[in-house]
C-alpha cells in the first residue's frame, strides 16, 4: 500500500482552478473521476446523489450563465453537476436525512472528485454560487433532484501562489482523556 503522506500532499496542493488550457480530459480519467464520485462515503451507504457529466459546449455555457457568469465553467472541457436526492436519504433517516445527510454525502463525493482530479494532474473548482433553477433548466434535472455543486475539471494553468489558511490554533481544540 502507498504511503498515506503522498495522498496528503495532493490534498495540500489542491486549489480552485479557474484557468483551463483548453485541452481535453482523457476518457480513462473521466472514468476514474466518475468512480471517485460513486465510491464516496454516505450515511448508511444510501448514496443519495446523481451526477451529470457534461462535455457539450452549449450546456457548459448555460451552466456558466447559471453560475452568475463565471465563464471558467464554460472554458473547462468537463463539468460535473452534483445533485442530491433528499427523499432517498429521508426514506431511511427522515428529516435529518432530508435536511443534512444528503448534503453531507454529496459534499463528500465532491471532495473525492477534487482530490482525484488533483492526483490525475487536472484542475477543478467547487462552484456553489449558481442559480439552481437555471442549472436545472440547462440539464432538464427532474424535480426530485437538487443541484448542489457545479465542478469544472480540466488541464489548468498553474497558480502563482496558494491562498492562505487560518492559523491552526484558531481551528482546533484537542480534547484528551
Amino acid at each position: 500500500m502507498a504511503d498515506g503522506r503522498e495522498a496528503v500532499e495532493y490534498v495540500l496542493q489542491r486549489h480552485s482552478a479557474r484557468e483551463y488550457t483548453g485541452e481535453p480530459v482523457e476518457p480513462a480519467d473521466v472514468e476514474l473521476l466518475m468512480k471517485a464520485l460513486r465510491w464516496a462515503p454516505s450515511a448508511g451507504n444510501v448514496q443519495p446523489w446523481f451526477f451529470y457529466v457534461v462535455t457539450k459546449r452549449e450546456v457548459r455555457a448555460a451552466l456558466a450563465k447559471a453560475a452568475y457568469g463565471q465563464a471558467f465553467v464554460e472554458r473547462a472541457p468537463l463539468v460535473f453537476v452534483v445533485c442530491a436526492d433528499p427523499e432517498l436519504s429521508a426514506a431511511r433517516y427522515r428529516e435529518r436525512g432530508r435536511d443534512l445527510y444528503c448534503y453531507q454525502d454529496t459534499a463528500a463525493a465532491v471532495e473525492n472528485l477534487l482530490v482525484v482530479a488533483q492526483m490525475l494532474g487536472y484542475g477543478a473548482c467547487w462552484v456553489g454560487a449558481f442559480d439552481e433553477n437555471k442549472a436545472r433548466e440547462a440539464l432538464e434535472i427532474p424535480a426530485h433532484l437538487r443541484p448542489v455543486a457545479i465542478v469544472p475539471v480540466g488541464p489548468a494553468r498553474p497558480i502563482m501562489r496558494h491562498p492562505g489558511r487560518r492559523p491552526a490554533e484558531t481551528l482546533f481544540r484537542v480534547v484528551e482523556k
